[in-house]
């Protein structure tokens, strides 16, 4: 098998204490297993290998740490302990071709639409090219037409079609996406998830990591699911999808995963 993409060795996050990503824990919080002195260990070892191209979904409770898995194999933050390696090389920060898209969306307000996707073509030097090349990427998500337009003019799924649309321009090699469908309406979701599966089928050596609650998004969408535990979070279950896009996910094979993702959650599959 080829080298991984991605490597997570050991990684390990605590909370509290002063440590280099604190929170402070109320005295009164009942003491985890496996901390002390007011320690709070949220990520307890992870261990992960991912490939090139692969198309994996991180899902859990809230609290877990599947947003501090993803900022720390970004880059944003440094774990306690462990270390997470990519293309062989240690991470230690963000990397341009390492793209980000926050929960909460990160357009700036000041510029247009076509201006913001442009901050991720300014190694092309000449403006009409940089242009052209920007229109290329609305139109691959569909935003003909509100070039012109700021992010409070657009609707929440259209700012999100723009945050896609900056991304690929950077052409990443790596995109991480924290639950960027969250506080859409399902008919919105059921659009972009439609659009981000053509667009890994248009890259397909991208390797993308993403985030998400809805256990239908993961089925539909991924290659492969890793299920985190409660704090202190370790990997419960990480399972391969091999059925081929389009999905129906009304197909027993499905049906299975789902019911299996429900058993790691803790919900009953007949509610």
């Amino acid at each position: 098998m080829s080298k991984p993409k991605i490597r997570l060795e050991q990684v390990t996050v605590r909370y509290g204490n002063g440590g280099s990503m604190t929170r402070r824990i109320r005295d009164s919080e009942p003491a985890v297993e496996g901390s002390s002195h007011g320690e709070r260990i949220i990520l307890n070892g992870i261990d992960l290998d991912i490939h090139a191209g692969e198309f994996v979904s991180i899902l859990g409770h809230s609290g877990c740490g599947k947003s501090t898995l993803l900022k720390i194999i970004a880059g944003f933050l440094k774990p306690d302990g462990g270390s997470v390696w990519i293309d062989d090389k240690k991470v230690e920060g963000p990397q341009s071709r390492h793209v980000f898209i926050f929960q909460e969306g990160a357009l700036f307000p000041w510029l247009t639409i076509m201006e913001n996707v442009s901050l991720a073509l300014r190694s092309i030097s000449d403006s009409r090219e940089r242009h052209d090349k920007a229109r290329e990427y609305l139109e691959l998500v569909a935003l003909e037409g509100v070039e012109s337009h700021y992010p409070y003019m657009l609707s929440g799924g259209m700012r999100q079609r723009a945050e896609i649309a900056r991304a690929l321009a950077a052409q990443p090699d790596v995109l991480l996406m924290d639950e960027p469908f969250s506080g859409l309406d399902q008919l919105t979701r059921l659009h972009l998830r439609e659009e981000l599966l053509y667009l890994h089928v248009m890259l397909p050596s991208t390797t993308i990591l993403f985030v998400t609650h809805d256990i239908d998004e993961s089925l539909q969408l991924s290659n492969r699911l890793v299920i985190l535990g409660e704090p202190p979070s370790r990997i419960k279950c990480c399972r391969t999808i091999s059925i081929p896009h389009p999905r129906t996910l009304t197909t027993p094979e499905l049906g299975e995963l789902r019911s299996l993702i429900h058993h790691h959650l803790g919900v009953h599959s007949s509610l």
